[in-house]
């Protein structure tokens, strides 16, 4: 069975050495052939993994096997067999709604860097997973799913619905996980968490009972983020702001006692809230209202009402008219100005987006439609100015996507600045790092301006508050905070006596509350004797998208002081978003389903494989966007392949399994001694420097989490170095040196400098670099739990030097022969002249400088001085103190070549001449457009280039011919 036949493929021509070789040999000797039959027959009854000696790639669908084959052997378990301080990540809990996008895909990728590296590093290793049960989201799902069966919310009792949430997240919960393990994410699943478990809840209702026993939760009227549609307090993140067109809409208010010419006009985006004014204030150095500070001003149609015009720097002149009115129930900005300044709130809307009776007439009218109502009455009874168009900047909820409302409700709080004091001192004392530093800005920007937060919600999915309130009395005068329902009816009898009935505060908490608890509650708090609660807290990272950073982190820091005593985590690792690329139907932006543009990660696995995917996500910058491209998933499709290639060429060319003796040889060549390194060959003593010296520097990338460093190091040294170089040199040693010492040596330094490089790339790539490694012989164990390379190991920095001279000058000639043309086959003749003490190294690597060079073997000469012919041939410079000659008979026929440039050069000339005229046409250059005018002469810049390099070549071709 012959190798090079015509139906190979290009990768498996370019490894193939018999291409190379001037005497071939069959590439299959029937002891081959039974080696790969038994390789087949090995992986057939493992019924896991496939050798690149029987698939000529590496099928994608593998990877499920691989995955499944890691996790029924343990492999995500912490292992404290080699002892090490544990290394612990909890997973950012998706929700049990979510569906993966690739902002799951970027976080898996990360985290799964990070514990694949610490766990061959020999730390006990543990990715803590788990999902959260997603308030809001979670409920809009069962209704929509209810509303189709004809059913609404309020049809159910509370217990009905929530029996039917739990239902759907049996049935559908576990999409996301089983997402998230197609990315191949190295959890331990087995300790697989929800918001909801009851051990969660318990440390959620624990966690509620003690801030409020230290005073930290109270209950309050505050302005919130409403939303009419979901009838709940939304948080900060659950509201996308979105630029719309609308109406800027000026209004007259008269002054109190003037006369008709007496009145300021009020430029507003929401006239409907004007039955909520308290205040007209102005900018105290506005001149232009100067004379109405202090005077009242009438609210338009509300049958007289009176406010005061008050001076406040906080308004801005150059705004509108430079007239704000107060609206304090209804804008956040308002609000803080009313409670400063001690001015009353009022609220002008009920809680399904209506105007309430405040508003007068208007009362009962949707919010929208009282605003035209307004307006309209506001023009019959000229008060209206003028209304022109506006974009307004819109909040809308996250989920519903309805305009959300701010409002003033009843809600329960948490006083934030005690806990974010604390939260502030431990990046100060370096007990926690933020990466990268600069986020550390935003951190202590958003903790030292904290506003109490609104954990409440009027859901009925989620954690209920732990408040019980007395029948008949009211529930701001008397409530009582527990545990459960028994403790709280015991409270209550205790007080007002056996007869005493209680019942339940119907809202549920924020699902940010549950979430701020996730680094300890996940292992066993409040349980502080729980085995995994002393030996998993407090984490080592916590890795997450950087737009989180408060909303979440900052929390979980809060909490863990609070609650613990510690820091849940030492660092926080944030990344950045992911967007499409910048080509010419896409700009850079945020991936959205809105947009259009969004690039769903399971597709891609199928198209490029959960590795290539994986290699692209992580060559992003921490804390930096990350434009994703198919030409990226492309290029590392390429790269995966490209492994696989070499892993082919080696099982090729390393011994049969069988044959004991020669493996015990290969695998006594060890390389972690200077003087080991001393003995071996240029090409062999550079590869395995550079291995080294590559080993260091991942290392301390992955160390320092710099993870788009070493994966560019990694791609750069085996595809640069090892396959483009190595391999290629090591040829010689396997088909033309005819010493089997040297082919020995070449395999130990193939297999060896392959295996590391599989375990470098491993965290990046695992399904692949796990294929590969069960493939090579002699394994012990799987990569996923093989020992990290050893760091510091012996370098020769002259072979460094050395080998790049060698490569200076087989570039030299390789680009001298296409300049020329010289056909691909062609050997030809070259005189290396250079030192005594270069020749000594270079001739040495003849057979190499022959192969990769294409030059004959029988006719490579090396001398100190330049040949006799040396003016008949093309002088290379390949570096100081080392030069070639290439005699142009070898190359070119002369004469034809003198032809061929001369024509050529006549028609480049003629071509130069026309774009010469054209510049020199005073119409052409004053009427076309400017990037025509500069196109043309930066064509006429590269001909110039082109004719003179054609000239000097055509004039040293004449000479030799003269000469």
């Amino acid at each position: 069975m012959a190798l090079a036949g015509a139906s190979s493929s290009a990768c498996l021509r370019r490894l193939n050495p018999l291409l190379f070789s001037a005497h071939r040999r069959p590439a299959w000797t029937p002891r081959r052939a039974a080696r790969r039959f038994c390789a087949a027959v090995a992986a057939s009854e493992r019924d896991v993994f496939t050798s690149p000696e029987v698939a000529k790639l590496f099928d994608f669908t593998n990877e499920e096997r691989i995955y499944k084959w890691w996790e029924s052997q343990g492999f995500f378990k912490p292992n404290f067999d080699r002892g090490g301080d544990p290394f612990v990540i909890p997973m950012p809990p998706p929700n049990v709604t979510g569906s993966l996008h690739m902002g799951h895909a970027m976080f898996v990728t990360l985290e799964d860097i990070m514990v694949r590296y610490f766990r061959m590093k020999g730390r006990p290793a543990l990715w803590l997973p788990g999902t959260d049960h997603a308030g809001i989201a979670t409920q809009l799902v069962v209704e929509k799913m209810l509303a189709a069966e004809g059913i609404k919310r309020t049809d159910l009792t509370r217990e009905e619905f929530t029996k039917r949430v739990w239902e759907w997240k049996e049935k559908y919960g576990s999409t996301i996980t089983n997402q998230i393990k197609r990315l191949g994410a190295s959890c331990d699943w087995s300790r697989e968490r929800f918001t909801l478990d009851e051990q969660l809840s318990r440390a959620v209702i624990e966690a509620f009972v003690r801030l409020h026993e230290k005073g930290l939760i109270y209950q309050g009227s505050y302005l919130v983020n409403w939303s009419p549609n979901l009838q709940t307090a939304v948080s900060d993140l659950e509201v996308e702001y979105s630029e719309e067109p609308g109406n800027l809409y000026f209004i007259k208010y008269r002054v109190a006692g003037g006369s008709r010419d007496d009145f300021m006009t009020i430029a507003t985006t929401r006239p409907e809230t004007l039955f909520g004014d308290v205040a007209i204030a102005v900018n105290p150095e506005d001149e232009r209202y100067a004379k109405y500070v202090g005077k009242l001003a009438i609210v338009p149609l509300t049958f007289g009402r009176h406010v005061p015009i008050i001076a406040d720097r906080y308004v801005d002149p150059e705004f509108g008219t430079g007239v704000l009115k107060i609206s304090p129930g209804h804008d956040h900005n308002d609000y803080h100005i009313a409670r400063k300044l001690g001015l009353p709130i009022l609220n002008v809307m009920n809680k399904d987006g209506t105007l309430n009776d405040v508003a007068g007439l208007y009362s009962g009218m949707d919010r929208f439609e009282a605003r035209e109502k307004l307006w309209s009455d506001l023009v019959e009874t000229n008060l209206a100015v003028k209304k022109e168009p506006y974009t307004l900047r819109v909040p809308r909820s996250q989920r519903g996507g309805e305009v959300i409302e701010p409002l003033i409700s009843k809600q329960w709080f948490v006083t934030m600045d005690p806990l974010a004091e604390k939260a502030l001192h431990a990046v100060e004392k370096g007990q926690l790092t933020i990466l990268p530093e600069r986020f550390e800005k935003i951190y202590n920007h958003w903790l030292t301006n904290i506003k109490d937060w609104c954990i409440s919600r009027q859901l009925w999915w989620g954690h209920r508050i732990p408040v019980w309130y007395i029948v008949g009395k009211k529930c701001e005068e008397d409530y009582i905070v527990a545990r459960s329902a028994e403790e709280a009816l015991a409270k209550a009898q205790e007080k007002y006596g056996k007869s005493v009935e209680i019942y339940q505060d119907p809202d549920v908490l924020d699902t940010w509350f549950s979430s701020a608890l996730w680094p300890f509650s996940t292992l066993g708090w409040p349980d502080l004797s729980s085995e995994d609660f002393k030996h998993f807290y407090p984490a080592t990272v916590l890795e997450t998208g950087h737009d989180i950073l408060f909303f979440w982190v900052a929390r979980m820091v809060m909490m863990g002081i609070e609650f613990t005593g510690t820091v849940p985590f030492s660092y926080v690792y944030l990344h950045g978003l992911i967007r499409d690329s910048e080509q010419v139907n896409f700009q850079g932006r945020k991936m959205s389903k809105t947009l259009g543009n969004v690039i769903d990660p399971l597709d891609t696995i199928k198209e490029y494989g959960t590795d290539a995917l994986r290699f692209t996500l992580s060559m992003g910058t921490a804390g930096q966007d990350l434009n994703l491209s198919t030409e990226r998933l492309t290029s590392n499709k390429a790269f995966t392949n490209k492994l696989w290639n070499a892993g082919k060429f080696l099982l090729q060319n390393l011994p049969d399994r069988s044959d004991a003796t020669a493996w015990d040889v290969l695998l006594a060549n060890k390389f972690d001694t200077e003087a080991s390194l001393q003995k071996l060959p240029l090409p062999e003593s550079w590869v395995v420097t550079g291995l080294h010296e590559l080993i260091d520097r991942v290392s301390t990338s992955y160390d320092k989490f710099f993870f788009g460093d070493a994966a560019r190091e990694i791609y750069d040294f085996f595809w640069g170095d090892f396959a483009d170089w190595y391999i290629e040199a090591s040829k010689t040693r396997l088909y033309h040196s005819g010493d089997d010492s040297a082919s020995s040596m070449a395999q130990s330094v193939l297999l060896y400098v392959f295996e590391n490089i599989l375990k470098l790339l491993h965290p990046f790539m695992p399904f692949v670099t796990e294929e590969l490694w069960q493939a090579l012989p002699y394994r012990k164990q799987a990569i996923i739990v093989a020992p990290w390379p050893a760091t510091d190991l012996p370098k020769n920095s002259l072979s460094i030097k050395r080998f790049q001279n060698l490569q200076s000058l087989i570039r030299g000639i390789r680009n001298v022969r296409a300049e020329y043309s010289v056909e691909p086959a062609k050997r030809i003749s070259a005189s290396v002249v250079a030192a005594a003490d270069v020749l000594d190294y270079i001739s040495k690597e003849k057979q190499v400088l022959a192969l990769l060079s294409k030059l004959d073997v029988q006719s490579i000469h090396f001398s100190e001085l330049p040949p006799g012919d040396a003016n008949q041939s093309v002088h290379i410079v390949a570096d100081e103190g080392l030069e070639a000659y290439l005699p142009l008979a070898d190359m070119v026929d002369v004469s034809e070549e003198v032809k061929r440039l001369s024509k050529r050069l006549s028609k480049m000339q003629s071509e130069y001449d026309s774009l010469l005229a054209r510049l020199n046409s005073g119409s052409f250059v004053e009427k076309a457009p400017e990037e025509i005018v500069r196109g043309v002469r930066e064509k006429a810049s590269e001909a110039e280039e082109k004719i003179s390099l054609t000239k000097n070549r055509l004039a040293f071709l004449q000479s030799t011919v003269s000469s």
